[in-house]
Protein backbone atom coordinates (compact mmCIF):
# COMPACT_ATOMS: atom_id res chain seq x y z
CA UNK A 1 0.00 0.00 0.00
CA UNK A 2 2.91 2.35 0.85
CA UNK A 3 4.13 2.17 -2.60
CA UNK A 4 0.95 2.86 -4.38
CA UNK A 5 1.00 6.38 -5.14
CA UNK A 6 4.69 5.53 -6.73
CA UNK A 7 3.57 2.92 -8.71
CA UNK A 8 0.50 5.35 -10.12
CA UNK A 9 3.12 8.38 -10.81
CA UNK A 10 5.12 5.91 -13.08
CA UNK A 11 2.11 5.09 -14.88
CA UNK A 12 1.30 8.19 -15.53
CA UNK A 13 4.76 9.42 -16.28
CA UNK A 14 5.08 7.01 -18.75
CA UNK A 15 1.70 7.58 -20.53
CA UNK A 16 2.89 11.24 -20.73
CA UNK A 17 6.03 9.83 -23.22
CA UNK A 18 3.80 7.68 -25.29
CA UNK A 19 3.48 8.96 -28.61
CA UNK A 20 1.20 10.68 -29.79
CA UNK A 21 -1.96 8.47 -31.63
CA UNK A 22 -0.38 4.85 -29.66
CA UNK A 23 -3.73 5.29 -27.32
CA UNK A 24 -6.20 6.20 -29.96
CA UNK A 25 -7.70 2.95 -31.66
CA UNK A 26 -6.46 1.69 -35.31
CA UNK A 27 -8.34 3.03 -37.88
CA UNK A 28 -10.17 0.68 -40.58
CA UNK A 29 -12.15 3.64 -42.69
CA UNK A 30 -9.23 5.87 -43.68
CA UNK A 31 -10.17 8.38 -46.52
CA UNK A 32 -6.64 9.86 -47.80
CA UNK A 33 -6.76 13.17 -49.16
CA UNK A 34 -2.76 13.18 -50.14
CA UNK A 35 -1.74 11.47 -53.20
CA UNK A 36 2.00 11.19 -51.23
CA UNK A 37 0.04 9.56 -48.39
CA UNK A 38 -1.82 7.26 -50.52
CA UNK A 39 1.23 6.02 -51.93
CA UNK A 40 2.60 5.56 -48.18
CA UNK A 41 -0.76 4.05 -46.84
CA UNK A 42 -0.83 1.28 -49.59
CA UNK A 43 3.28 0.67 -48.92
CA UNK A 44 3.25 0.21 -45.11
CA UNK A 45 0.05 -2.51 -45.43
CA UNK A 46 -2.08 -0.05 -44.48
CA UNK A 47 -4.34 0.02 -47.76
CA UNK A 48 -7.23 -2.41 -46.61
CA UNK A 49 -8.20 -0.04 -44.09
CA UNK A 50 -8.19 3.27 -46.81
CA UNK A 51 -12.52 3.04 -48.18
CA UNK A 52 -11.64 6.26 -50.03
CA UNK A 53 -8.64 8.46 -51.39
CA UNK A 54 -8.68 11.92 -53.55
CA UNK A 55 -9.66 11.99 -57.41
CA UNK A 56 -5.69 12.67 -57.71
CA UNK A 57 -4.56 9.36 -56.26
CA UNK A 58 -3.64 7.44 -59.25
CA UNK A 59 -1.19 4.75 -57.95
CA UNK A 60 -1.74 2.11 -56.49
CA UNK A 61 -4.30 1.34 -59.19
CA UNK A 62 -6.01 -0.65 -56.10
CA UNK A 63 -7.32 2.30 -54.52
CA UNK A 64 -10.31 3.18 -54.42
CA UNK A 65 -11.11 5.81 -56.72
CA UNK A 66 -13.19 8.08 -55.91
CA UNK A 67 -14.45 12.10 -56.99
CA UNK A 68 -13.06 13.65 -53.64
CA UNK A 69 -11.27 16.79 -54.19
CA UNK A 70 -8.08 17.10 -52.06
CA UNK A 71 -7.23 20.63 -53.01
CA UNK A 72 -10.74 21.60 -51.85
CA UNK A 73 -11.83 19.54 -49.67
CA UNK A 74 -15.46 19.31 -48.51
CA UNK A 75 -16.21 17.96 -44.73
CA UNK A 76 -19.85 16.67 -45.73
CA UNK A 77 -18.30 14.85 -49.00
CA UNK A 78 -15.72 13.74 -46.71
CA UNK A 79 -18.53 12.05 -43.99
CA UNK A 80 -20.54 10.61 -46.37
CA UNK A 81 -17.75 7.96 -46.51
CA UNK A 82 -17.95 7.53 -42.69
CA UNK A 83 -14.16 7.33 -41.78
CA UNK A 84 -12.70 7.24 -38.68
CA UNK A 85 -9.23 9.06 -40.16
CA UNK A 86 -8.58 11.35 -42.83
CA UNK A 87 -5.62 12.28 -44.08
CA UNK A 88 -4.81 16.15 -45.63
CA UNK A 89 -2.57 17.79 -48.11
CA UNK A 90 -4.29 21.05 -47.42
CA UNK A 91 -6.60 22.21 -45.42
CA UNK A 92 -8.34 25.66 -46.68
CA UNK A 93 -11.30 26.60 -44.94
CA UNK A 94 -10.60 24.99 -41.71
CA UNK A 95 -11.73 21.85 -43.01
CA UNK A 96 -9.64 19.57 -40.70
CA UNK A 97 -11.82 21.72 -37.52
CA UNK A 98 -14.91 20.75 -39.67
CA UNK A 99 -14.08 17.07 -39.64
CA UNK A 100 -12.99 17.22 -35.90
CA UNK A 101 -15.96 18.28 -34.74
CA UNK A 102 -17.76 15.78 -36.27
CA UNK A 103 -15.51 13.11 -34.00
CA UNK A 104 -13.33 12.26 -36.90
CA UNK A 105 -9.60 11.99 -36.89
CA UNK A 106 -7.26 13.92 -38.86
CA UNK A 107 -3.74 14.45 -39.84
CA UNK A 108 -2.47 17.49 -41.59
CA UNK A 109 0.94 16.07 -43.99
CA UNK A 110 1.78 19.19 -46.26
CA UNK A 111 4.70 18.76 -48.92
CA UNK A 112 7.23 17.89 -47.29
CA UNK A 113 10.79 20.18 -47.35
CA UNK A 114 13.62 17.49 -47.90
CA UNK A 115 13.95 13.50 -47.35
CA UNK A 116 14.20 13.66 -43.47
CA UNK A 117 10.83 15.25 -43.92
CA UNK A 118 9.17 12.58 -46.00
CA UNK A 119 10.60 9.72 -44.28
CA UNK A 120 9.00 11.31 -40.96
CA UNK A 121 5.51 11.46 -42.20
CA UNK A 122 5.82 7.80 -43.59
CA UNK A 123 6.70 6.99 -39.54
CA UNK A 124 3.57 8.73 -38.14
CA UNK A 125 1.73 7.10 -40.87
CA UNK A 126 2.62 3.58 -39.58
CA UNK A 127 2.30 4.68 -36.10
CA UNK A 128 -1.49 5.98 -36.42
CA UNK A 129 -2.61 3.16 -38.70
CA UNK A 130 -1.03 0.17 -36.87
CA UNK A 131 1.64 -0.56 -38.83
CA UNK A 132 5.02 0.64 -37.34
CA UNK A 133 7.20 -1.45 -38.22
CA UNK A 134 6.53 -2.36 -42.11
CA UNK A 135 6.44 1.78 -42.33
CA UNK A 136 10.17 2.15 -40.27
CA UNK A 137 11.21 -0.73 -42.46
CA UNK A 138 10.16 1.09 -45.29
CA UNK A 139 11.87 4.10 -44.62
CA UNK A 140 15.50 2.04 -43.83
CA UNK A 141 14.88 0.53 -47.25
CA UNK A 142 14.25 4.18 -49.15
CA UNK A 143 17.10 5.19 -46.92
CA UNK A 144 19.58 2.72 -48.34
CA UNK A 145 18.15 2.11 -52.34
CA UNK A 146 18.55 6.04 -52.43
CA UNK A 147 22.09 6.09 -50.47
CA UNK A 148 23.29 3.36 -53.17
CA UNK A 149 22.01 5.62 -56.26
CA UNK A 150 23.88 8.54 -55.18
CA UNK A 151 27.00 6.73 -54.63
CA UNK A 152 27.15 4.85 -57.73
CA UNK A 153 26.98 8.50 -59.73
CA UNK A 154 30.53 10.26 -59.34
CA UNK A 155 30.04 13.92 -58.77
CA UNK A 156 30.15 16.01 -61.16
CA UNK A 157 29.91 19.80 -61.97
CA UNK A 158 26.67 19.75 -64.15
CA UNK A 159 23.87 21.34 -64.03
CA UNK A 160 20.05 20.74 -64.77
CA UNK A 161 16.70 22.13 -65.76
CA UNK A 162 13.69 20.46 -64.56
CA UNK A 163 10.74 21.30 -66.33
CA UNK A 164 7.19 21.56 -64.70
CA UNK A 165 4.90 22.24 -67.83
CA UNK A 166 5.94 22.68 -71.27
CA UNK A 167 5.19 26.80 -70.74
CA UNK A 168 8.95 26.37 -68.53
CA UNK A 169 7.61 26.88 -64.98
CA UNK A 170 10.48 25.27 -63.33
CA UNK A 171 11.59 23.81 -59.73
CA UNK A 172 14.80 25.62 -57.95
CA UNK A 173 17.10 24.14 -54.85
CA UNK A 174 14.77 25.27 -51.72
CA UNK A 175 11.75 23.02 -53.08
CA UNK A 176 11.80 18.91 -51.91
CA UNK A 177 12.48 17.87 -55.81
CA UNK A 178 15.49 20.71 -55.96
CA UNK A 179 17.14 18.85 -52.85
CA UNK A 180 17.22 15.46 -54.26
CA UNK A 181 19.31 17.06 -57.39
CA UNK A 182 21.33 18.55 -54.83
CA UNK A 183 21.94 15.01 -53.55
CA UNK A 184 24.14 14.75 -56.84
CA UNK A 185 25.55 17.62 -56.33
CA UNK A 186 23.48 19.64 -59.46
CA UNK A 187 23.18 22.96 -60.41
CA UNK A 188 20.10 24.19 -61.02
CA UNK A 189 19.87 26.40 -63.70
CA UNK A 190 16.30 27.79 -62.23
CA UNK A 191 17.66 28.86 -58.58
CA UNK A 192 19.13 32.53 -60.98
CA UNK A 193 15.31 32.89 -61.50
CA UNK A 194 14.14 32.48 -58.53
CA UNK A 195 12.52 35.90 -58.14
CA UNK A 196 9.80 36.01 -55.96
CA UNK A 197 10.66 33.02 -53.82
CA UNK A 198 8.12 30.70 -54.37
CA UNK A 199 10.21 27.91 -55.32
CA UNK A 200 8.49 27.52 -58.59
CA UNK A 201 9.72 30.43 -60.92
CA UNK A 202 8.40 30.22 -65.00
CA UNK A 203 11.67 30.58 -66.88
CA UNK A 204 11.73 31.44 -70.61
CA UNK A 205 13.41 29.93 -73.74
CA UNK A 206 15.86 32.53 -73.80
CA UNK A 207 16.88 32.35 -70.48
CA UNK A 208 17.11 28.04 -70.49
CA UNK A 209 19.18 28.01 -73.94
CA UNK A 210 21.67 30.81 -72.47
CA UNK A 211 21.45 28.62 -69.47
CA UNK A 212 22.46 25.50 -71.67
CA UNK A 213 22.00 22.59 -69.06
CA UNK A 214 23.59 19.22 -69.16
CA UNK A 215 20.77 17.38 -67.85
CA UNK A 216 16.74 17.86 -68.84
CA UNK A 217 13.95 16.34 -66.60
CA UNK A 218 10.73 16.43 -68.40
CA UNK A 219 8.00 16.30 -65.41
CA UNK A 220 5.26 17.04 -68.18
CA UNK A 221 5.21 13.56 -69.90
CA UNK A 222 1.89 12.61 -68.93
CA UNK A 223 0.02 15.83 -68.62
CA UNK A 224 1.74 17.08 -71.55
CA UNK A 225 3.43 15.08 -73.80
CA UNK A 226 7.02 15.76 -73.72
CA UNK A 227 9.63 13.99 -74.15
CA UNK A 228 13.06 14.01 -75.41
CA UNK A 229 11.69 13.75 -79.07
CA UNK A 230 9.13 17.07 -78.89
CA UNK A 231 11.74 18.85 -76.89
CA UNK A 232 14.38 18.17 -79.97
CA UNK A 233 11.72 19.98 -82.16
CA UNK A 234 11.33 23.32 -80.08
CA UNK A 235 13.46 26.27 -81.96
CA UNK A 236 16.99 26.28 -80.94
CA UNK A 237 17.13 23.61 -78.12
CA UNK A 238 18.64 20.89 -80.33
CA UNK A 239 22.27 23.01 -79.76
CA UNK A 240 21.46 22.76 -76.03
CA UNK A 241 24.20 20.42 -74.55
CA UNK A 242 21.29 17.88 -72.97
CA UNK A 243 19.91 17.78 -75.98
CA UNK A 244 22.83 17.47 -78.29
CA UNK A 245 24.14 13.85 -75.72
CA UNK A 246 20.57 12.60 -75.15
CA UNK A 247 20.70 13.27 -71.21
CA UNK A 248 16.70 14.07 -71.38
CA UNK A 249 15.21 12.25 -68.70
CA UNK A 250 11.27 11.47 -69.00
CA UNK A 251 9.80 11.43 -65.54
CA UNK A 252 6.64 10.03 -64.73
CA UNK A 253 4.51 13.37 -63.52
CA UNK A 254 3.35 11.59 -60.32
CA UNK A 255 6.56 10.28 -59.41
CA UNK A 256 8.52 13.43 -59.78
CA UNK A 257 5.58 15.15 -57.76
CA UNK A 258 5.19 13.37 -54.54
CA UNK A 259 7.68 12.61 -51.76
CA UNK A 260 6.18 9.03 -50.72
CA UNK A 261 7.88 5.31 -51.37
CA UNK A 262 8.43 6.11 -55.05
CA UNK A 263 10.86 8.65 -54.86
CA UNK A 264 13.24 6.05 -54.86
CA UNK A 265 12.69 5.55 -58.68
CA UNK A 266 13.05 9.44 -59.54
CA UNK A 267 16.15 9.38 -57.88
CA UNK A 268 17.57 5.95 -59.89
CA UNK A 269 15.66 7.87 -62.81
CA UNK A 270 18.08 10.80 -62.08
CA UNK A 271 21.15 8.61 -61.46
CA UNK A 272 21.18 6.47 -64.96
CA UNK A 273 20.68 9.97 -66.96
CA UNK A 274 24.27 11.37 -64.95
CA UNK A 275 25.65 8.42 -65.37
CA UNK A 276 25.14 8.57 -69.19
CA UNK A 277 26.68 12.10 -69.45
CA UNK A 278 29.87 11.63 -71.44
CA UNK A 279 32.76 12.99 -70.11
Amino acid sequence: MFHRPLVVLAALAALLVMPAGALAAVPHRIVSLSPTATESLFAIGAGKQVIAVDNQSDYPKRAPHTSLSGFTPNVEAIATYRPDFVVLEYDPGDTAAGLRALGIRVLIQSTAKDLAGAYTQIRRLGVVTGHRKTANALVKRMKRQIARAVASTPKRRLTVYHELTPDFYSATSSTFIGRIYKLFGLRNIADAAEGAGSGFPKLSAEYILSANPNVIVLADTRCCGQSAATVRTRPGWSTISAVRTGAVASVDDSIASRWGPRIVSFVRAIARTLRAVPR
